[in-house]
């Protein structure tokens, strides 16, 4: 089977100190890196010893950063050149070196990228983008919808390759006024995802059927915002637990939960590059990969 997989550990640290961000420059002890280092090693030994059960694809979404971390790093290099392993990719900040990528196999690896305007220049975040491309790695660009990074977002729109796609996360909290929505949507034309909550009580999901969320300690649950067990990874106790199902709340408002309903058609618009957000080449609009009707 095809089995996706978002991994999240208890990895909580970052070097950012973002104000919208509650993990905002948290620092975990030397026991918890270690517990993360550990927890992820058993989590990469699994994805070695499953060569012929599935096709495996990993995103990676720690609460905090992952690449300053070498673990994470060597994890992302080792699964990537792996036969069972179709994708791996990590939400990250961007903010260190990227030439480790030189060893991943850069058909599977990707990168969903996040810029934080205040947390670093963008020249510095545009020069790493500039050696992602230069290496051939796969990788999306995004940034939190706030008011105050609206010229930031233009002035990254206008300068990335056209080829990569810029997405723009609606800030929580933040009521978008029509104006206001088509300046987010002319940066992100895929920004009415975003910008409502999706219905989804009762709707069919991927979750909990080929999408599954892990935590450190292989406990296996549908989703990030379903806290019902399914079992546990390692013992293999999650495997009967694998259906279709409905959503069990009322609405979805977060992309790495919503891109998995069957009632949106991004499977279509993210088509080969769903985990690291990258949408697929359409007919409608070469320049962002938008599908004809996708928005509609």
């Amino acid at each position: 089977m095809n089995l996706s997989i978002l991994y999240r550990g208890p990895l909580a640290s970052c070097n950012y100190d973002c104000p919208y961000c509650p993990f905002a420059k948290r620092r975990d002890r030397p026991a918890e890196l270690r517990a993360d280092r550990e927890a992820l090693r058993r989590f990469v030994d699994w994805v070695v010893s499953n060569p012929d059960d599935d096709q495996i694809s990993v995103l990676f979404t720690p609460w905090g950063e992952g690449l300053t971390r070498s673990w994470y790093r060597e994890a992302m290099v080792e699964l990537s050149r792996l036969p069972q392993v179709t994708r791996v990719a990590i939400q990250t900040n961007l903010a260190g070196r990227v030439e480790w990528l030189a060893d991943a196999d850069r058909r599977a690896v990707a990168l969903w990228a996040t810029y934080h305007p205040g947390q670093v220049r963008q020249a510095t975040f545009l020069r790493r983008c500039e050696r992602l491309t230069e290496l051939g790695v796969r990788y999306s660009v995004g940034v939190v919808g706030l008011p105050e990074h609206l010229a930031e977002a233009r002035s990254l729109r206008a300068a990335l390759p056209e080829q990569v796609y810029l997405w723009v996360n609606a800030a929580d909290g933040h009521r978008y006024d029509p104006a206001e929505e088509a300046d987010w949507t002319a940066v992100d034309p895929l920004f009415a995802y975003s910008v409502r909550p999706h219905p989804s009580s009762g709707a069919p999901c991927r979750a909990g059927e080929s999408v599954i969320s892990v935590r450190g300690d292989g406990s296996v649950r549908r989703c990030h915002f379903v806290d019902t067990p399914l079992g546990n990874l390692y013992d293999g106790s999650y495997r009967p637990a694998l259906a279709p199902r409905p959503c069990p709340n009322v609405a979805c408002d977060c992309h790495i939960g919503y891109v998995h309903l069957k009632t949106l058609p991004l499977y279509d618009v993210f088509a080969g590059g769903v985990l690291e957000r990258i949408p697929a080449p359409g007919p409608a609009d070469a320049r962002w990969g938008v599908p004809a009707g996708a928005l509609r």
